[in-house]
């Protein structure tokens, strides 16, 4: 969908102690890529917990319109009955990825060495993406581009007709551009190579393995090599999608500022790729437990207990822990807001390409909050003012951002006047229960 409808300002203030448990909606990242690679399976994928924000629908509906029969069952429950690689269909219309960089990188990457031509559009935030990090590697199989000056929505894609295996070195740590390769490489004679310098999240390469792709990977000194053998034939699966890291930060990281506060997040998915947020805000003193640790599906999960920590403090983050906590830094800066000194944020660039500017829409909100902010184009430096003692009354922009408006509505629940954010629309694309989940902890908001 490529517009959510008119703006909704919304507000929060200072809040009562959040307390409770809070269940978040499944794992996005995983929940992408389950409708995916049951598209590309060949025989029925039943999934469970699948997130139903409107990023994963807008996928759902891209797999329906290259072939694959995608049935709602009931809430979270799902079936994808798949096509195989390389039977994909060609689309009858134009694919809309609303708000979603990782859904339309996915999809460009799985259609693209198939013999088939699909446009692509999004919303106003997608359509400024750049898709040239997707658009370079997928040529080298064979496929073609044609899109915006720059590189942007929409774009066509011609599939390459008789594609070649690659052999990539990722020019970022990003695990949208190496997913994209992986997928383009099913359908791909020989061996496609990927080699990132820096590791990101691994759910593909666990994923595509579950399905039954031959796919290994080894770190060398030129980084982490993930070799994928093309033209399997992927094996329908029955997936349980954990419960999602990244809007399980909003409920962890608001228990942490709001005084009085005790939260269960159960059931949260803690892959290492995912996990560094959790550890980051342990380092500055929070008081965050793992409860009930397990594997679910080869995936490590525990149950997050997040107090009330008014003594944190402020740490420097190291520049390689920013792919494992990437779409964090928002939240993690207001925690680092009620914290005392400075957290600085290293090799944070990547946030300059986000939904938004992430840096720059953090920056300039939290300045309007009463926090001092410094910034260059890799790094973000926010001097702490200690627990409670930001000031807020301030409207900041979420530039369709679900992120920067969840990050703010957070951040009014510990300010000393109400935070608004001016349009809190954006948030339903990745965690459509967020208001009611947090108002069931004792949050209130109020339509401005």
């Amino acid at each position: 969908m490529s517009s959510h409808g008119p703006a909704r300002p919304l507000s929060t203030h200072a809040s009562q102690p959040l307390t409770g448990q809070a269940d978040v909606p499944g794992d996005k990242s995983i929940s992408h890529r389950s409708l995916i690679l049951g598209a590309l399976a060949v025989g029925e994928t039943k999934v469970t917990g699948l997130l139903e924000g409107q990023d994963v629908l807008d996928t759902a509906a891209a797999m329906r319109a290259f072939g694959a029969d995608v049935i709602q069952h009931g809430p979270g429950a799902w079936s994808v009955h798949g096509v195989g690689v390389g039977g994909f269909a060609e689309p009858e219309t134009v694919i809309d990825c609303g708000n979603s960089g990782t859904g339309v990188r996915l999809v460009m990457g799985a259609m693209a060495t198939t013999d088939i031509s699909a446009t692509f559009t999004g919303d106003a935030s997608l359509r400024g993406r750049p898709m040239g990090r997707i658009t370079d590697p997928i040529a080298l199989f064979g496929a073609a581009s044609y899109g915006r000056k720059g590189g942007r929505l929409p774009m066509t894609i011609v599939g390459a007709a008789q594609p070649v295996p690659v052999h990539y070195k990722t020019p970022m740590p990003s695990a949208q551009v190496k997913s994209a390769v992986l997928l383009a490489g099913l359908n791909a004679p020989g061996e496609t190579v990927v080699i990132e310098a820096e590791a990101t999240r691994d759910h593909s390469e666990r994923m595509l393995a579950g399905f039954g792709a031959e796919i290994s990977s080894e770190t060398t000194p030129e980084g982490r090599v993930i070799t994928l053998v093309g033209q399997p034939e992927l094996k329908p699966q029955t997936i349980t999608v954990p419960r999602d890291p990244s809007s399980a930060a909003f409920p962890v990281c608001a228990a942490l500022i709001v005084p009085g506060s005790d939260v269960l997040v159960p059931n949260i998915g803690l892959n290492p790729t995912r996990a560094g947020l959790f550890q980051t805000l342990r380092d500055m003193g929070a008081d965050l437990t793992y409860e009930n640790e397990r594997l679910e599906g080869g995936e490590p999960v525990a149950d997050l207990r997040a107090r009330f920590s008014p003594d944190m403090k402020g740490i420097e983050v190291p520049p390689e822990r920013a792919p494992s906590m990437i779409d964090e830094y928002p939240i993690l800066s207001v925690v680092a807001a009620n914290a005392t000194g400075k957290t600085v944020m290293l090799g944070v660039k990547e946030l300059r390409v986000k939904e938004s500017d992430r840096i720059d829409a953090m920056a300039r909100g939290l300045e309007a909050c009463g926090v001092t902010i410094e910034e260059t184009e890799d790094t973000m430096i926010v001097h702490g003012l200690g627990a409670g003692l930001v000031p807020g009354g301030a409207t900041c922009a979420a530039r369709l951002d679900h992120r920067i408006a969840m990050s703010f509505l957070c951040l009014g629940m510990s300010a000393q006047k109400p935070v608004t954010v001016d349009d809190a629309g954006p948030i339903a694309t990745s965690f459509p229960i967020f208001e009611s989940l947090m108002g069931s902890l004792g949050a209130e908001f109020t339509e401005s």
